[in-house]
């Protein structure tokens, strides 16, 4: 039985630690290791998923997030763990995972007697870009540092470089210049839609908990309170919908579902923009087969984004949404049907990045037009439940671990999706 070292920099609140998960206890086939650091204090932290999973991480706590001089014994911690467990394929996810683990999956794989021979050990490398971080986290010259070590580690170090959306295929190896094309692979997320089924009957729980009443159109945003989901714009959103004349208006509330280091912050603002009776800061859940079916709008205003698990979960939901065009929310919504300041797409509203302007005339449109959001929803839901599923993710990365794994002669390499997008 091949065995797989699995990495992922911290088991935070998000869709890479159910990914990765899901992966670990998914894939019997394979003897897999899942190698996880800590959550930073201040972040959710999804340990409480692997443990439903009956998955039981090796926990390096040195690796984190963060940049620091921790980053050399996680190295040196990672290099022994590999020589112990001598894995077949070393599969990292998210950026700092995929730096550190690459680099001791390099000296695991060259730092060997057999060298003298031209025998490196044979592994083969696998890295998933969740989303990337070449745009909008940090400044110009620290983000030029990364992408020169990620276009460094896909040229040493690397078989194959996963992404979860076409749109994010062609940002990482066009615009950015990182991997060539013959080693990106497109695999959508997948998840477990089963556990959305029936959602109508569980839609008054959290209204019940937030005393929100059923004629009341209930806008939800769900992710981690930080700068990159742009939460900041949210609330300049409520506060210009507001300023919007509408019938709808009055009968709109807004909740914030997660938690963060920037909730006090968020808190601040909305008092000082005067929303405190419009925006309803849920905090940190763990029951989204509840808190969905409650929503009837889902937004997301983030400035950076792979593939947003929480549209996918609301389209699963049968909700409608509205987000920024960044990243794979562009192959979530589709082909554009009507242009404008914001753009109406085949499975929701699209707006530019930053513009709350636009984002919020999108909004009072949708919440004011029962049919749009009856199509949205409609046209999400069937994407999603055909294009999402977890056994559709698991039978794509078994695929790409065979290819990698029992090579043949002559063998057609897996058709790429994204050849003709990137060409």
């Amino acid at each position: 039985m091949a065995k797989v070292v699995r990495i992922i920099a911290r088991l935070n609140v998000g869709g890479p630690a159910k990914h990765v998960v899901w992966l670990t206890s998914g894939l019997s086939e394979y003897q897999t290791l899942l190698v996880a650091g800590t959550v930073p204090e201040g972040e959710g932290d999804m340990g409480y998923f692997a443990e439903q999973s009956n998955v039981v991480p090796h926990f390096i706590p040195e690796m984190s997030r963060e940049i620091s001089l921790k980053d050399f014994a996680t190295i040196w911690k990672l290099y022994r763990l590999f020589l112990r467990e001598r894995p077949d394929l070393i599969h990292t996810h998210t950026a700092k995972a995929g730096t550190v683990g690459r680099l001791s999956g390099f000296f695991y794989r060259w730092l060997t007697p057999g060298l003298l021979l031209g025998r490196p050990r044979k592994v083969k490398f696998v890295h998933t870009y969740h989303g990337h971080i070449f745009h909008s986290y940090y400044g110009r010259l620290k983000t030029s540092v990364f992408i020169a070590i990620e276009k460094m580690l896909a040229w040493m170090v690397t078989d194959r470089l996963v992404v979860v959306s076409q749109q994010q295929g062609t940002e990482i190896c066009n615009q950015f210049g990182v991997g060539k094309l013959e080693q990106i692979r497109v695999i959508p997320l997948g998840l477990d839609l089963d556990v959305f089924d029936g959602g109508s009957a569980r839609r008054q729980k959290l209204r019940d908990e937030l005393g929100i009443d059923d004629n009341t159109i209930l806008v939800g945003i769900v992710g981690r309170l930080t700068e990159i989901k742009n939460h900041e714009m949210f609330l300049q959103v409520v506060s210009e919908f507001k300023k919007i004349k509408t019938s709808a208006a009055a009968q709109v509330r807004f909740v914030i579902i997660g938690d963060g280091s920037l909730r006090k912050d968020l808190e601040d603002l909305s008092r000082n923009l005067s929303l405190t009776s419009d925006v309803i800061f849920a905090g940190e859940r763990n029951d989204p087969q509840f808190f969905y079916p409650a929503l009837d709008v889902v937004a997301l205003t983030s400035r950076n984004e792979g593939t947003p698990l929480t549209l996918i979960e609301a389209m699963a939901n049968n909700l409608p949404v509205i987000a920024t065009r960044v990243g794979g929310v562009v192959d979530l919504l589709g082909p554009v049907v009507e242009d404008g300041s914001y753009k109406i797409c085949e499975r929701g509203i699209s707006v530019p990045a930053g513009d709350v302007d636009a984002f919020a005339s999108g909004l009072v449109e949708l919440v004011s037009d029962a049919n749009l959001q009856n199509k949205l929803a409609s046209r999400g839901f069937e994407f999603v439940r055909a294009k999402y599923p977890k056994e559709r993710l698991l039978s794509d990365i078994r695929n790409l671990y065979d290819e990698l794994l029992n090579p043949e002669p002559k063998r057609q390499p897996q058709i790429n999706h994204i050849t003709q997008t990137l060409n």
